[in-house]
């Protein structure tokens, strides 16, 4: 016990001396106890969504180290914000059970991602304190980089779909992904012409990259089963990397007839949480990739179970991408997995990089996201350049009810 506590106080001491924080004794150093947790709007983000939100958490520990979240809705982040003050920040996957159980019903995919930015926060902390990246408390480097795809591509000053996406691969990106005809104005949609409209620029996208999987499309559900397989099977021959939500995505068992209705690599995903959404889309094999991003998962620790599921099944990961700093915290989990393949998708082919966070908290060149070397995530945030929106200090004062088992591991009450 006493190594065990000198080892640690050492490597705290270290990480505490080469930030500035102050170093303590090895009582406090294995006690590190949640003071307060702050949230931020991100400027000029007004989406209002509660899935896609690009709040900023910052979790502050009475060691003077503070954990950089991103993700959540102001109301999601408070009620499970308030069950984390005085806790130990380096149990994890302990807070994440008390969180998701804690609450007798199990959360909704707007409170996982609530969840999932807290808890990106605790990653950032204990690499913090360590004085090492996440993707080394994750296992290490499994890869030398991460693949990238573009949906659309700001860079290119083509003027037709064919142009962008030939500019996307010359600059390294994997593919190029577009979306279906249609949908986007006040026209009513027409699913006929649609059908035929979407099958052409398909083609037309094929021809421009050289075929080779350079492509993909994301069906956004816009289809029913009958034209949404009409498409897929026009597209069969041309190989595309992978064919995005053919249909809704209320009955994920619809997939076992989908999969046996086409032979385009399928994937689903972005609008679906924790491991118990799809798991039997995985375990079954009914898709090939799944579109599971941060913080929707409810954090990195769901993510990583997600992997090792996909990895069991053959099924790759292309996460969608919903922030910037989930995406550099997805290279961190992509880059110390090993699915059958990954790939990132990028907004308009490149990562945000928002003024609130420094500039090199993600490594991208050559279409590629590389692995980030600094401690926890790699990001400093500057709260004066965001929007203040409130500080949880206190622990809830309606305490939920939990359930432990002999060993102390949480049950469901």
């Amino acid at each position: 016990m006493q190594r065990r506590n000198f080892l640690k106080t050492a490597v705290l001491g270290s990480t505490a001396l080469a930030v500035g924080l102050p170093l303590y004794k090895a009582e406090a150093a294995s006690k590190l106890k949640i003071t307060k947790i702050r949230y931020y709007a991100a400027p000029g983000y007004n989406k209002p969504l509660f899935n896609q939100a690009r709040g900023i958490v910052e979790i502050e520990t009475d060691g003077g180290i503070i954990g950089i979240g991103e993700g959540g809705s102001k109301d999601m982040i408070e009620q499970c914000a308030q069950m984390l003050i005085g806790e130990d920040p380096f149990r994890i996957e302990h807070l994440w059970q008390y969180i998701y159980r804690g609450m007798f019903y199990p959360p909704g995919r707007e409170k996982l991602h609530g969840l999932g930015a807290l808890e990106m926060a605790l990653w950032d902390i204990k690499g913090k304190a360590l004085n090492v990246p996440v993707y080394e408390l994750l296992g290490g480097a499994t890869r030398d980089f991460v693949e990238c795809y573009a949906t659309g591509f700001r860079a290119s000053k083509a003027t037709t779909e064919e142009g962008r996406a030939q500019d996307c691969i010359a600059a390294g990106l994997r593919a190029y992904r577009i979306g279906p005809t249609g949908g986007n104005g006040t026209e009513p949609f027409d699913f006929y012409d649609n059908v035929k409209k979407t099958i052409d620029i398909c083609k037309r996208i094929d021809a421009a990259v050289g075929g080779g999987g350079k492509w993909a499309i994301d069906l956004h559900t816009r289809f029913d089963m009958t034209d949404g397989l009409k498409i897929c099977t026009a597209l069969e021959n041309l190989e595309p990397y992978f064919v995005e939500d053919i249909v809704r995505s209320e009955n994920p068992g619809v997939y076992k007839t989908v999969r046996a209705m086409t032979k385009v690599p399928i994937a689903v995903g972005e609008q679906f949480g924790d491991r118990w959404d799809t798991n039997e889309l995985i375990e079954n094999r009914q898709i090939d990739y799944t579109r599971f991003t941060l913080p929707n998962t409810g954090g990195i620790s769901e993510f990583k179970k997600i992997a090792s599921m996909c990895e069991t099944h053959y099924v790759g990961m292309i996460p969608h991408f919903t922030g910037p700093l989930a995406t550099a915290t997805l290279v961190h989990v992509l880059g110390s997995s090993s699915p059958a393949r990954c790939l990132m998708e990028l907004g308009g082919g490149e990562p945000e990089r928002p003024p609130y966070f420094n500039e090199d908290f993600v490594n991208f060149k050559n279409g590629k996201l590389y692995l980030n070397d600094s401690p926890g995530l790699g990001v400093k945030f500057d709260p004066k350049k965001a929007t203040f929106v409130m500080e949880v200090k206190e622990k809830t004062k309606f305490p939920h009810p939990i359930l432990k088992a002999p060993d102390g591991s949480i049950h469901n009450w």
